[in-house]
């Protein structure tokens, strides 16, 4: 532990009962609000995301030997390709993508637990990551403004629906902008509580049933399907998994901010590999009962960052409550009330902090947009990313019943930038100068 970090509580030190359950529920607070509007965007059910990440994060203390204080919530960079997924064979055909997604994490970490940690960083420089990144939120832009300014289902404008979103957003920057300490870390969820009551008093909240609903319920579990022809099962695989490329980068960041915020260091013990491999767990665990996957959350450590509570016990317990809450009945309800409007207002604010962060990657690692190589692969990548190019391969099948199954194969959107841009960086000459101070992590052995 560096001298310097002033500890609260250590990462296996356990909390008086009290003080327990009150530091629970503020890691609780700081990632709900994130984690629900992921299966909202997505047609997943929000209760079945409580319960899938509260179980992944659980799994993962397990596979990183309680050695991590990290909470696990809805991945962000899973959404277009979820619902992209989705529409070729369903929610179950778009969990199977997610699980293979998982799988990935775990062929990962076994190579790292084999070869250590530096050809990975290698292969994810920030002129590749960066403008990744920045397409997961703005490719998702069109959405949150649909989402925000139109009726829901029918696509016509709304000035109720409009004045509500535009008020959870300025609700949401107020919070953010103002408030001190740890209510600085959940100005989404104050943006959500206040649109929602905006939304009750405009008339577009129907809060009959939350009455009616039972305090205990079991959420609606569904599973990846298994049962797919083979062509759409690997329609599902390409458009989902690939994603993976950009959250291993994700979760290799949060790891070097988590080290940096406790004073340890996590890429070398417990590893890099446990870490990755808990997270993918927890991604093939989400698929198997209906959520969406998991991915190491920012708030949450923000939230260690100004307590200096580091304690796994502490991320356990709220772990632990996000699966009670996904079986309290009226707080499934409750979530399912929220407006399309409300949650379209907060989606302004998080999609355009998803890009912006992907910009201050390729400037706190000093990408030289002066070099014509990083240009190049920047723009490919944003472009490709944005604009919805995608490989269609149209495939014709005779099945055994004597009926032919015509599927299309795709690679869409930001799994295609992310491929295009790791295929440049690996062939355009002038890597290594280009990658001098600008590597996306320092290099370290596992």
């Amino acid at each position: 532990m560096a001298a310097d970090i002033d500890v609260v509580l250590d990462v296996h030190d356990r909390p008086k009962p009290g003080a327990w359950v009150v530091l629970s529920l503020q890691h609780l607070f700081a990632m709900f609000g994130a984690t629900i509007l992921v299966p909202f965007l997505t047609g997943l059910n929000p209760a079945v995301a409580l319960v899938s990440s509260g179980l992944g994060t659980l799994l993962y203390i397990l596979c990183t030997r309680a050695k991590i204080p990290a909470y696990l919530g809805s991945s962000f960079a899973f959404i277009a390709p979820i619902i992209s997924a989705s529409t070729i064979a369903g929610p179950g055909g778009a969990l199977l993508g997610a699980l293979v997604a998982g799988l990935i994490y775990v062929v990962v970490a076994f190579f790292i637990w084999k070869a250590g940690v530096n050809w990975l960083l290698r292969l994810l420089p920030p002129v590749v990551v960066g403008p990744v990144i920045m397409v997961i939120g703005l490719s998702l832009a069109s959405v949150a403004v649909d989402m925000a300014m139109n009726i829901p289902g029918e696509g016509t404008y709304s000035a109720p629906h409009f004045g509500t979103a535009m008020a959870t957003l300025l609700i949401a920057i107020l919070c953010g902008m103002f408030l001190k300490g740890v209510f600085a870390l959940v100005p989404i969820l104050f943006g959500i509580i206040g649109g929602y009551l905006i939304g009750l008093s405009v008339g577009i909240v129907d809060f009959s049933q939350v009455t009616q609903a039972a305090w205990f319920a079991v959420p609606d579990f569904i599973m990846a399907d298994f049962g797919l022809q083979w062509p759409q099962m690997v329609a599902c695989i390409l458009v989902v998994a690939p994603v993976a490329i950009v959250t291993l980068a994700e979760h290799t960041g949060d790891q070097m901010v988590l080290s940096k915020v406790t004073g340890r260091n996590f890429l070398k013990e417990p590893g890099l590999h446990r870490s990755i491999l808990g997270d993918g767990a927890a991604t093939i665990l989400a698929s198997l009962v209906g959520g969406p996957p998991n991915t190491t959350y920012g708030e949450n450590i923000g939230v260690i960052a100004i307590t200096r509570v580091m304690s796994v016990w502490v991320i356990g317990g709220a772990a632990v409550l996000a699966v009670l809450f996904g079986f309290v009945g009226k707080i499934a309800a409750l979530i399912q009330t929220i407006p399309v409007a409300v949650m379209g207002g907060v989606s302004i604010l998080l999609f355009g902090i998803i890009a912006s962060s992907g910009m201050r990657m390729m400037i706190d690692r000093h990408v030289d947009l002066g070099r014509k190589r990083n240009l190049i692969i920047s723009s490919v990548i944003l472009v490709i990313g944005i604009g919805g190019a995608l490989v269609n391969v149209p495939l014709t099948f005779d099945l055994a019943d004597g009926t032919t199954l015509e599927a299309d194969v795709e690679i869409a959107g930001m799994a295609l930038a992310a491929i295009v841009g790791l295929i440049l960086n690996l062939v355009l000459p002038g890597r290594e100068e280009a990658e001098h101070g600008g590597s996306i992590f320092l290099r370290t052995e596992a």
